[in-house]
């Protein structure tokens, strides 16, 4: 049996408009939905599945341990957008380490040099 392939990614945030402009800067294209009388929410194309974040319930806490990987086509490009993080020179590239806004790790390393195995 073929391995799953990851379809849906789902952040939670008591910022919305801080994270949907975070994850916008790596590449993301957001559109607000909503659907029916649920939260208003943003969802962008991941590949074949979908990243959506939605807004956490009222005196709910974001949770930072939660860690993220996306390759990108330049580590250069997206760098000069994060001047307080440092390039390294990883295993499968060139790598960088941000924090988006609810402190949560998002590791982007280039497309093109990444290591499936």
């Amino acid at each position: 049996m073929p391995a799953p392939t990851l379809s849906l990614i789902v952040l939670k945030t008591s910022q919305v408009e801080l994270v949907t402009a975070f994850y916008s800067k790596l590449g993301f294209q957001f559109v607000q939905e909503q659907h029916g009388s649920g939260p208003i929410h943003y969802s962008a194309a991941l590949g074949e599945g979908v990243i959506e974040i939605y807004p956490l319930p009222s005196g709910r806490a974001a949770d930072s341990t939660t860690r993220l990987g996306f390759a990108v086509s330049s580590v250069a490009a997206i760098s000069e957008l994060f001047p307080e993080s440092q390039t390294r020179q990883a295993a499968t590239g060139l790598s960088l380490n941000v924090k988006d806004p609810d402190g949560r790790t998002v590791e982007l390393t280039e497309a093109t040099q990444r290591i499936i195995q």
